[in-house]
């Protein structure tokens, strides 16, 4: 009961609006990525409805740069008054991992608030340079002449390339080449043209590609098959079970954020994460909302992803730069 009338408390403050106990100042609502990306967009999505719930103006303010560092890292410097907030992808835990110097620890230097959207991965190849109809052959192939298998990534650290690594690990194909794209984008477009044979894409990007016959979908690297594609194999079921890489988006605040602001805010995420029009929304993006993580749950899942990740860095050789 006393936990609750804390929420309460907290989340009719927030409510009181900003001539109240924010002292009038607006929130930052931080994305460490470039306009019109995904980030960007659930941010844009999410800010207007936390501004309803707490009578406050969310501005998001856009600091790309840096496999998203630069945010973060602005975002870790801010006073945990929770005036500021950073939403971010997944990469968010691979700064150090990938960064040179990172001036905040992923980790230690954020309050986790917890997910808004999950986004399943699709393993994709050219037609006729995967040489396989199927992830088994695939595989097969994959171990048999490991350096014809390069696979594209939309940068260093991204959930894509930490999957690439794990495919090609557990094929027994450690001699395949990963290769580094400024983005999504001109990484498919390489696989498009037949100049790489492989990528793990978002499966937004690709989909219409398999459709239209360029690329050609082995398996999504989730658990359970995906609605917008649901003809395609789920990894288990393709013969390669528990190489799970889902693509994620949260919300973190500076490291002292107060457990009963963080808690209200997780709860508002839960809350407009159940709203038919952000279900819509975010599925025209080929994501999912995610409205089931407490502090203490998703605190946990940071925990077992760090670990996950840090081990695949480590036998991927993967070194900051």
């Amino acid at each position: 009961m006393k936990r609750r009338s804390m929420m309460a408390a907290a989340l009719a403050g927030l409510a009181a609006g900003p001539a109240a106990a924010q002292g009038g100042r607006s929130v930052r609502l931080v994305v460490p990525a470039a306009p019109g990306g995904a980030i960007d967009i659930i941010g844009r999505l999410y800010a207007p409805r936390l501004a309803a719930r707490t009578g406050q103006n969310w501005l998001v303010e856009n600091r790309a740069g840096g496999n998203n560092t630069i945010g973060a890292a602005e975002v870790a410097r801010s006073a945990p008054d929770g005036q500021t907030f950073l939403v971010n992808a997944d990469i968010h835990l691979m700064g150090s991992r990938v960064t040179r110097g990172l001036a905040y620890d992923p980790m230690a230097d954020f309050a986790p608030i917890g997910r808004v959207a999950t986004a399943p991965l699709l393993i994709v190849g050219h037609p006729e340079a995967s040489r396989a109809r199927s992830l088994a052959e695939l595989a097969a192939q994959m171990r048999r002449d490991p350096r014809h298998y390069t696979l594209s990534t939309s940068g260093a650290g991204s959930m894509a390339h930490l999957a690439a690594e794990g495919l090609k690990r557990r094929v027994g194909a450690a001699e395949a080449v990963v290769a580094h794209y400024r983005g999504t984008a001109p990484a498919i477009n390489d696989v498009v043209a037949g100049n790489v044979a492989l990528m793990v894409a978002p499966l937004l990007s690709a989909q219409p590609l398999v459709q239209a016959g360029r690329l050609r979908a082995f398996a999504v690297t989730s658990p359970t098959r995906s609605a917008a594609a649901p003809e395609v194999p789920t990894v288990d079921e393709a013969g390669l079970p528990g190489l799970h890489f889902t693509l994620w988006y949260a919300v973190w605040a500076p490291r002292g954020l107060p457990a009963v602001t963080a808690a209200a805010t997780a709860q508002a995420l839960r809350e407009i994460g159940a709203e038919p029009e952000i279900a819509r929304r975010l599925a025209e993006m080929g994501a999912d909302p995610f409205t089931t993580d407490t502090l203490e749950s998703f605190a946990a899942f940071l925990a077992e992803e760090n670990v996950r990740n840090g081990r695949i860095a480590d036998e991927a050789g993967i070194q900051p730069e």
